[in-house]
């Protein structure tokens, strides 16, 4: 397995995977534009597990300054891999490819979030060290109107 940089032709295959997280999505156009700029800021990453060419999981991070004292957090904000791939390790090495991002980005943190109903991958995150911090903090959500 080749865990690699995420490139537009990896498109409809990440459309795929994100669909399965629950994620459907328009077109692999729009996708391959999504991973572009993933691929040209330095401040974001995006991985994918790959085996004989098939494209098996993906991992999408970014990350930022705190604003309130020193230093750099990231953000984790998409993990899947196939439903035909999983419980073979792979999650693991993107998780890994991720955290050496943010840590050779200065980051002291790395952070997720998870949806209430995905209790496996509760079990996942906390097996790899994540705190659940559901009694420590909330998320509140607002949509802002579309850009004109």
């Amino acid at each position: 397995m080749n865990i690699r940089p995420a490139t537009p032709a990896d498109a409809t295959c990440v459309n795929e995977l994100l669909d399965q997280l629950g994620y459907p999505q328009d077109g692999a156009s729009e996708t391959a534009d999504r991973i572009q700029v993933w691929a040209d800021n330095p401040a974001l990453a995006a991985y994918v597990a790959e085996t004989d060419g098939n494209v098996l999981g993906v991992v999408a991070v970014h990350v930022a300054p705190f604003f309130q004292r020193d230093g750099s957090w990231a953000r984790i904000v998409a993990l899947v891999v196939s439903t035909q791939a999983r419980r073979q390790g792979i999650a693991t090495k993107l998780m890994a490819a991720a955290e050496s991002f943010a840590t050779a980005r200065g980051c002291v943190r790395i952070d997720l979030n998870s949806a209430n109903h995905r209790r496996d991958a509760h079990a996942f995150y906390q097996h790899h060290g994540y705190a659940d911090q559901t009694d420590v903090s909330t998320r509140f959500l607002r949509p802002l109107p579309e850009p004109s």
